[in-house]
């Protein structure tokens, strides 16, 4: 694969310790329109200081995923003001939020989202290189080494397990070194032990990215390893708490 060179240069990422890095108030968001729009946030605020470890709990349909798609720039607000990194997301539109997104935020899902026809380290040096990352495919070796993966950069993704998948999928979110990592259901499509290991690598690699995490789970237990714990019910906040954790 030919190298793409770029003169966009990535923004910054990084953000003073102690800043707000998600300052959200009252974000509303209806999906689909009247009379069977669906009313799935209903006035959420909620500030996140870097260098947190949050994790959003609360059952199926309590509207963890579509904050998450709010706080990340994937879904704009019907209402409520959403600033990310000092950037107000809500004023934004796709174009300007995916720019906005690039360097920012890095996010790993259930699904892991590799691109088939790419090997290990073109799914994570590739994006890099489109963003204008110097060094792109250098830092992308090194992330997959730092995941266990030195031994599986020219494998393609038929050629890996699910959990090797989901490592590097965690490469690819940690490479450019984002403000805010989030996390949605990472260990949902692997067996207990293989989860586990993802979640001490997602711990250990966004702390030393220097990352804020906010995990999105119905697992008490995961939740119970950040430093908070915010339950969403119907919507809305309904407890947010310290565990007195985030030591993971």
């Amino acid at each position: 694969m030919h190298h793409i060179a770029s003169p966009v240069t990535s923004p910054t990422s990084s953000s003073p310790a102690g800043s707000s890095v998600i300052d959200a108030r009252n974000v509303t968001l209806t999906l689909g329109r009247p009379p069977a729009s669906v009313e799935v946030l209903r006035g959420v605020t909620l500030a996140v200081a870097a260098g947190e470890t949050v994790a959003l709990l609360g059952p199926s349909g309590s509207g963890k995923s579509s904050l998450m798609a709010v706080l990340s720039g994937l879904e704009r607000p019907t209402g409520g003001s959403v600033e990310v990194t000092g950037l107000d997301f809500a004023a934004l539109d796709e174009d300007a939020l995916a720019v906005a997104r690039r360097g920012r935020i890095g996010i790993v899902l259930q699904a892991f989202h590799l691109l088939p026809t790419m090997t290990a380290l073109e799914n994570v040096a590739v994006p890099l290189e489109l963003g204008g990352a110097r060094g792109a495919w250098d830092r992308a070796e090194a992330e997959l080494r730092a995941v266990g993966l030195g031994h599986r950069l020219t494998h393609y993704p038929a050629q890996l397990s699910g959990g090797e998948q989901q490592r590097v999928a965690v490469a690819r979110a940690l490479a450019p070194r984002p403000s805010l990592l989030f996390a949605d259901e990472p260990t949902g499509n692997l067996d207990t032990a293989t989860g586990a290991e993802v979640m001490n690598l997602i711990f250990a690699r966004g702390r030393d990215a220097g990352s804020t995490l906010f995990v999105i789970t119905h697992d008490p237990n995961l939740a119970a390893r950040c430093a908070r714990v915010v339950t969403l019910g119907d919507g809305r906040i309904v407890s947010d708490r310290s565990t007195g954790s985030g030591t993971a």
